[in-house]
């Protein structure tokens, strides 16, 4: 069995970039006798939308992800705003990309995204019994809506289209709550 451990003391924390959906900080550390510096990306959250229809078909968004340096399809997802619930964040996210409004929000799990240099955690809902609204995009939210049933979706994740991490965990999450159940391929 393994002791717990002491935790790490931050002797020094100094801001280098005060961004609009980020900040970055370098702390120095010091653990047992070791000291250290770390670079961490303060994010504030995401909210994650699996949204399913009537039809069982789930919306997914068609957009360029600079970073990426292509076009990615993926579920909804918003920063949250500060001290924003998680799922007040997707309700309105949902309705900000998509246009619709969900009679029913359901956590299907949060998880961080990178927790060796970044705080962002995605909270992952599945939004059902929605109702067509008004798309409110924001200015720089160029994409498009496409919609796929499961078996369709989790094609494209096989096949290498659907790259995106928090679309591949939220549609198998998803897919098991309707009975499908994504398989791996063999190797």
């Amino acid at each position: 069995m393994t002791e717990p451990q002491e935790k790490p003391e931050v002797i020094s924390t100094t801001e280098i970039y005060n961004g609009k959906i980020f900040d970055v900080d370098v702390s120095e550390i010091r653990h047992g006798d070791a000291e250290y510096k770390r670079e961490i990306v303060r994010h504030p959250g995401s909210a994650v939308m699996v949204a399913v229809f009537a039809d069982k078909t789930v919306a997914l968004v068609r957009q360029y992800r600079y970073a990426a340096e292509k076009f990615l399809l993926e579920i909804p997802a918003g920063t949250l705003n500060k001290n924003e619930a998680p799922e007040i964040a997707a309700a309105r996210e949902l309705e900000e990309e998509i246009g619709v409004k969900a009679g029913k929000i359901e956590k299907l799990i949060e998880f961080y995204v990178s927790p060796g240099f970044l705080t962002e955690k995605m909270f992952v809902y599945l939004m059902t019994d929605l109702e067509e609204s008004e798309q409110k995009l924001e200015e720089d939210e160029i994409l498009a809506v496409e919609r796929f049933t499961f078996p369709e979706a989790f094609e494209k994740i096989r096949e290498g289209e659907i790259q995106d991490a928090k679309t591949i965990v939220g549609l198998i999450f998803a897919g098991e709550r309707f009975g499908f159940r994504f398989h791996y391929p063999r190797l």
